[in-house]
């Protein structure tokens, strides 16, 4: 009879590691719109490397870099080809800039925050930096939907990003009117006033994958302003940024070009 209610009881019972695996895997339906098939990739997908798991053999750690990577070429292909449909008559430069827009960092890690992403996160805390803290959701955001391509194929990754991501979250024309290139009004400003203008990186710091650079503005070879940023590109626009708002430029009611580029904006 003891041995009855132990199986009953063994039946019935659910190991937390399997309660766990459902709470995710609802969480991942909840946000993508997708049962998941392979729950691993999932959970890959959001594994910092900060918590990142070794492999004896090859001595390569796991973590969600590989599918960010992956992701992230997957999430700019589908941008690209919504605003391609999207707006038939408008030129590269334009749809350059409003991808731009789209799938920058700080645009992707406040979306990843916004769909809870950074509660579902796993990391480490004690090895947590400046930079994992501005970049994890965002990364996290990415290296979904490179699990999501994965686990499903480009049709349930394109419909995803689309109606999960960018339908919900994104209006397209405040993003047009939004003009946040702070080096492009800088460029643009210093051509109007026949001032020279240049950009110069005065520092590296950190880590490899954690280097964070700081870039100075310089205006008829005079320091105005100074910016830091985990790329270059975004140290030159947080030191055009605070430049514009040293020398009190107003950002104006510049659109996206239609030409080839924007002056400025590589």
């Amino acid at each position: 009879m003891a041995g009855l209610f132990k199986l009953v009881e063994k039946l019935f019972r659910r190991s937390p590691d399997k309660e766990k695996d459902g709470r995710l895997a609802e969480s991942i339906r909840g946000i993508t719109g997708i049962k998941p098939e392979n729950l691993n990739l999932y959970k890959l997908a959001l594994m910092h490397t900060s918590a990142a798991k070794g492999v004896s053999t090859t001595g390569f750690r796991e973590s969600n870099e590989r599918l960010e990577y992956l992701g992230d070429a997957i999430l700019g292909a589908v941008v690209a080809e919504y605003l391609f449909k999207k707006f038939p008559y408008k030129g590269e430069g334009f749809l350059t800039e409003i991808r731009s827009r789209i799938v920058n960092r700080e645009s992707l890690n406040n979306l990843g925050k916004t769909l809870g992403l950074n509660k579902l996160i796993v990391y480490d805390g004690h090895r947590r930096t400046m930079y994992t803290h501005k970049s994890m959701s965002g990364d996290a955001l990415e290296a979904l939907v490179g699990a999501v391509y994965l686990d499903k194929g480009f049709k349930h990754s394109r419909k995803f990003i689309v109606k999960r991501l960018i339908a919900p979250h994104f209006d397209l024309e405040k993003v047009i009117e939004n003009n946040l290139n702070f080096k492009s009004i800088l460029i643009e400003w210093a051509q109007r006033q026949n001032k020279k203008l240049r950009f110069e990186i005065l520092e590296e710091r950190g880590e490899t994958h954690n280097k964070e650079f700081v870039a100075q503005v310089l205006i008829d070879d005079q320091p105005v302003a100074t910016g830091a940023g985990f790329s270059k590109k975004k140290a030159e626009q947080a030191a055009a940024e605070k430049s514009c708002e040293q020398l009190e430029i107003k950002q104006g009611e510049r659109k996206p070009e239609e030409g080839p580029g924007l002056a400025g904006a590589k």
